[in-house]
């Protein structure tokens, strides 16, 4: 088989895995770091994707004092394109208690940095996005579809997985955030 056509092969999967509520991707498959509900307090893995743009810490540690939401996500994704707006939402919400590390997926051969920063422009989200081109930081946190947000607490530790994204569920988020910031 050609590279062309394990491309080609790979695109249809992937469009196929996309008709469901999350939108699946190659760095995006595992049994992830933590389970979906409850993440039990593992500590986060860092983060060691490039900054694209934003305002923000854009490091576990940077956040360290925060609750974060590490959001793994891809311009490819339309739940994504629900989700961004919602948690820049809880962060003018929050304040300077919620950190937001937006972590693109996309793989390099398919968009540029300029259409990460026209996705984040598109979505009006001002928090730090990032591009794990390597996907380094994806195989440590092994998101199982996109998006999937992990929601941490002020030390650092995953307290709650959300591996998918539907309409509500950035208020599940905000009272997870609420009951971290201890309100």
């Amino acid at each position: 088989m050609t590279m062309k056509a394990v491309k080609l092969y790979s695109s249809a999967i992937m469009l196929l895995a996309l008709a469901g509520s999350g939108c699946a991707s190659s760095a995006a498959q595992g049994d992830g770091a933590a389970e979906p509900a409850s993440g039990g307090g593992k500590a986060a893995p860092e983060i060691t994707a490039s900054f694209v743009v934003g305002d923000g810490p854009k490091s576990i540690s940077e956040a360290k004092g925060k609750v974060v939401i590490v959001d793994f996500w891809a311009t490819y994704c339309d739940p994504c394109k629900k989700s961004f707006p919602k948690y820049q939402e809880l962060v003018d919400q929050f304040g300077g208690d919620l950190a937001v590390i937006a972590v693109s997926v996309d793989e390099p051969g398919d968009v540029g940095e300029d259409k990460l920063k026209e996705f984040a422009n598109e979505t009006g989200v001002k928090f730090p996005i990032l591009w794990d081109k390597d996907h380094k930081t994806a195989d440590l946190y092994k998101p199982p579809n996109m998006p999937t947000s992990y929601v941490l607490d002020k030390e650092g530790n995953i307290r709650h997985v959300h591996a998918k994204y539907e309409s509500g569920e950035e208020a599940k988020i905000a009272d997870e955030v609420r009951k971290l910031l201890g309100q």
